[in-house]
């Protein structure tokens, strides 16, 4: 390699030295790399729940992507050093920006998914620029065989690969966050991949190019370190965007994103996870009493509440004073801790959660069933709309079969299951998995205004007639706000175009075809909601 007026290239140190640390570039530039694609996937997923589709889109958009960065940097090998650090500075900016921008596009633009494929290209061409350019470098430090220099280069860009890929879940994330990760891995990129240029090969860059370079790596690495400055103010803003009333708490879990809203009249108070509404204080009463009182018109010494982390549903069956225990289950142990701490859930709740007959376990449900031994003579599944792949498996056949080895004999299911106007697919989906898991149900639906029209199935196991259980208060209900025996004979009427008849053959979903996923995410669901 020789220098700019075509002298023999003079580096400062041997060229063992030299291979070493352009090995290591490659190493660290390949695990800032993939977590610029993972931060990608993480995102779509908080914002839009459905892993699968948005890890799909970002891998092939990235991968399509490097393919043709690396035929355009055919052109640039003549002066590899150079656009080297032009590129390393581009994909700094980039993918230390993408979730900012990103963020920024949902919440201000609805422009979610296009911003998203242009990002990933982006991101994916600049990724594949770089192989071609560093396989230039290398060989002119020390010409080698092309298959001994390829395996070097690949090794080093595939460990890389391995430490970024588990540096994300396991440092970034829960250290600095998805934003402030992603921009301190930007400049990392851009102090380590600019550097190689400016210090090992300088003496193949002009006087200009080595300004220039020098120049744009303090502006990307200022760009980003004001971006990471503004980033907390601008993630609250964003978020807030996203909110019609005013955010009061919010927090990244280990699983979910959870905002807490209030109006300034302090009447609605709203629970979101992921900016999926779980509850408002001015109508969750309506479901509560219609998901919970049914199923306990019968035996419910004992009590098992799968989801439900609000402690809304608990307090309803704690007003029965023969409930002996109720187990509540939920993943998330954030949301079992704020529906403690928060004032105003905790008094919605009625401080249910430090009930001494209430056991709370925060794990995942499926797996908790699978270890369980214990029988309930009432069972409760109060879980999140089956929109991915990771509450899908809740709705499944499995689940449901699982379900049933915890129930008592003589014991009822209530599972809330979605709604029957703006999803009917999804809904009767989940009544014929329960069906296929030796359930007979009673489906019925009553109006939650924050939420429209939302349905339920009340089950049994199947005796062999067929018949679900009857529909009814017990005799004992407690003096409730909107459940009657009345509401509760007209609830399961369905109207004719939202009935399973009109909504045609639905499949039952499991783990290996979960159909409730796409009966969630078809064109027509959800529509106007």
């Amino acid at each position: 390699m020789t220098g700019p007026s075509g002298s023999p290239l003079r580096l400062p140190v041997p060229p063992r030295a030299a291979r070493f640390l352009v090995l290591l570039a490659v190493f660290i530039c390949a695990a800032c790399g993939l977590v610029y694609e993972l931060a990608l996937v993480a995102l779509g997923s908080y914002l839009l729940g459905d892993t699968i589709t948005q890890a799909s889109i970002v891998l092939s958009v990235m991968v399509f992507a490097m393919g043709i960065g690396s035929l355009a940097s055919k052109g640039l090998t003549a002066r590899p050093a150079f656009w080297f650090a032009v590129i390393e500075g581009a994909l700094s900016l980039v993918g230390g920006l993408s979730v900012l921008a990103l963020y920024a596009a949902y919440a201000y633009l609805s422009l979610y998914q296009p911003a998203l494929v242009l990002c990933a290209f982006a991101v994916g061409a600049l990724i594949g620029a770089e192989i071609p350019l560093l396989m230039e470098l290398i060989q002119r430090i020390r010409r080698q065989d092309a298959a001994d220099a390829v395996a070097d280069l690949f090794a080093a860009d595939y460990v890389g690969g391995l430490i970024g890929g588990l540096a994300f879940p396991f440092l970034l994330l829960p250290v600095f966050g998805l934003v402030e990760g992603a921009l301190i891995v930007g400049a990392v990129n851009a102090v380590v991949g600019m550097w190689v240029v400016l210090w090992l090969f300088r003496s193949s860059l002009r006087r200009r190019s080595r300004v220039l370079t020098t120049s744009a790596m303090v502006l990307v690495v200022a760009v980003l370190a004001a971006a990471f400055a503004y980033s907390g103010r601008f993630e609250v803003t964003a978020r807030q965007a996203l909110y019609r009333a005013p955010i009061v708490h919010a927090e990244r879990s280990d699983y979910q994103e959870i905002v807490v809203t209030r109006t300034s009249d302090g009447r609605d108070t709203r629970l979101f996870l992921n900016g999926d509404l779980q509850f408002s204080s001015l109508d969750e009463y309506r479901y509560h009493e219609s998901l919970v009182h049914p199923v306990l018109d019968g035996a419910r010494g004992s009590v098992l509440v799968l989801g439900g982390g609000d402690g809304l549903a608990v307090r309803e069956i704690l007003r029965y004073p023969d409930v002996e225990s109720v187990t509540l289950v939920d993943l998330d142990p954030a949301v079992t801790r704020l529906a403690r701490a928060d004032p105003e859930i905790s008094g919605l709740n009625g401080d249910s959660l430090d009930d001494p007959r209430v056991e709370v376990v925060n794990t995942d449900a499926f797996n908790w069933l699978r270890e369980n031994g214990r029988r309930y003579d009432a069972i409760i599944a109060d879980m999140p709309d089956p929109d991915d792949v990771g509450t899908a498996k809740l709705y499944s056949v499995e689940f449901y079969g699982l379900v049933r080895n915890a129930l008592a004999d003589g014991g009822r299911l209530a599972v809330q299951a979605g709604s029957p106007f703006f999803a009917p697919k999804a809904y009767w989906s989940i009544g014929a998995s329960l069906e296929e898991a030796g359930w007979a149900t009673t489906p019925y639906h009553v109006d939650v205004p924050s939420f429209g029209d939302w349905g339920y199935f009340l089950a049994a196991p199947d005796g062999g007639e067929g018949d679900g259980p009857p529909l009814g208060l017990p005799s004992d209900a407690p003096d409730l706000r909107f459940l009657s025996g009345s509401v509760l004979r007209a609830a399961e009427v369905f109207p004719e175009d939202r009935s399973l008849e009109a909504t045609g053959d639905v499949r039952p979903s499991t783990l290996l075809d979960p159909a409730v996923i796409g009966y969630e995410q078809d064109p027509e669901a959800w529509a106007g909601y």
